[in-house]
C-alpha cells in the first residue's frame, strides 16, 4: 500500500508539472469562468416560461399566471446575470476585453423583454412543424416529443444573447441543446420564422448562416464554410462564411451547402445528398448531381 501511495504521489507530480508548458491546457483561472451547469439551469427556467402550460405541475389560469412565470424568470435572471458578470470579468482580466459595467443586467433584461417575441416566433415554428409533418397528431405532441423543438428554442434564446455580445454563455446553451438533440446550430446564425427541422439529427448550421422564413431542413444537412482557417474568420472581408437560404426553401437529407457567397434562391428545393458551393436562382430544383 505504501509503495502504491508513493507511485500515486509521483504520478500526481507528473500531472501537475504538465501544467507548466506554455502550449498546454494550463488555465488555472478557470474557476473564474462561468459555471456550465448554472447556465443550463437558467435555460431550464427559460424554457418552461416559454411553454408554461406544457411544463407546469399545477393548474394554471390568468390569476396565477404571473406568479408561475415569476417562479422561473427570477431564478433565470439571477443565474444569468451572475454567470455573464463572471465571464465578462474573466474576458476583461485575461483577454483585455473592455470593462462593461451593467452589461450583464442589460443583456438579461433585454432577453427577457424579447420573450414575448420569441414565443410568437416559436409558435410559428410549431405551426410549420405541424403543417409540414403528416406524422404529427397535435402541437402538444410536437412540443413534448420533437427534439428539434428544443434545439430551435435554445437557439432563439442563445441568439439574443449573442446579439447582445455576451461571450461563451450562448455557446453553452447551444451546445447543451446539441448534446441532447443532435442538432448543432451556432448562436450567431440568423433564422427566420416558421423554421422546421424534420427529424433534425445531424443538422449543422454555421455561425454566419442566414435563413429566411419558412425554411424546411431534413436530417444530416450541413450549412457550412468553404474554409476553416482562423485568418479567414478574423478577416472583416471574409466574415460571411456560411450560406444564405432564402424564403420557402426545402433542403432534403444529407445535403451540404457551403460558402458565404452561396445563396439558395427563394422557393428552391435541394435534393438529398446534393453538394453545393455556388448559388442557385429562385425556384431551382437540384437533385442527384453536384454543383460546384
Amino acid at each position: 500500500m505504501a509503495l502504491r501511495n508513493r507511485e500515486l504521489e509521483a504520478t500526481i507530480d507528473l500531472v501537475a508539472k504538465s501544467y507548466d508548458g506554455p502550449d498546454e491546457i494550463n488555465n488555472l483561472d478557470a474557476a473564474r469562468l462561468p459555471n456550465k451547469q448554472a447556465v443550463v439551469e437558467a435555460f431550464k427556467h427559460l424554457r418552461p416560461a416559454i411553454y408554461l402550460g406544457f411544463y407546469s405541475t399545477r393548474d394554471l389560469d390568468r390569476a396565477n399566471l404571473r406568479f408561475a412565470l415569476s417562479e422561473h424568470l427570477y431564478p433565470a435572471y439571477e443565474a444569468l446575470v451572475t454567470q455573464i458578470e463572471c465571464v465578462l470579468s474573466y474576458e476583461h482580466r485575461f483577454h483585455g476585453a473592455p470593462a462593461r459595467e451593467g452589461h450583464a443586467e442589460e443583456a438579461v433584461l433585454g432577453l427577457l423583454r424579447k420573450l414575448p417575441e420569441i414565443r410568437h416566433t416559436l409558435s410559428q415554428d410549431l405551426s410549420a412543424a405541424f403543417e409540414g409533418d403528416p406524422a404529427a397528431k397535435s402541437i402538444e405532441e410536437i412540443v413534448f416529443s420533437y427534439p428539434a423543438v428544443e434545439a430551435i428554442t435554445a437557439h432563439r434564446i442563445a441568439h439574443e444573447l449573442h446579439l447582445a455580445q455576451v461571450p461563451i454563455i450562448p455557446r453553452i446553451i447551444s451546445e447543451y441543446a446539441h448534446s441532447r438533440t443532435g442538432v448543432d446550430i451556432h448562436p450567431g446564425a440568423h433564422i427566420g420564422p416558421r423554421f422546421f427541422l424534420d427529424h433534425g439529427t445531424g443538422v449543422v448550421v454555421g455561425e454566419t448562416s442566414v435563413l429566411g422564413a419558412n425554411v424546411k431542413i431534413y436530417q444530416g444537412v450541413t450549412l457550412g464554410a468553404l474554409s476553416t482557417r482562423r485568418a479567414d474568420c478574423c478577416d472583416p472581408r471574409a466574415q460571411k462564411r456560411h450560406p444564405t437560404i432564402e424564403d420557402n426553401v426545402t433542403i432534403y437529407a444529407g445535403a451540404t451547402i457551403l460558402g458565404g457567397e452561396t445563396v439558395i434562391g427563394a422557393g428552391s428545393v435541394i435534393g438529398g445528398n446534393v453538394w453545393l458551393t455556388q448559388s442557385v436562382p429562385p425556384g431551382s430544383k437540384i437533385f442527384g448531381r453536384a454543383k460546384e
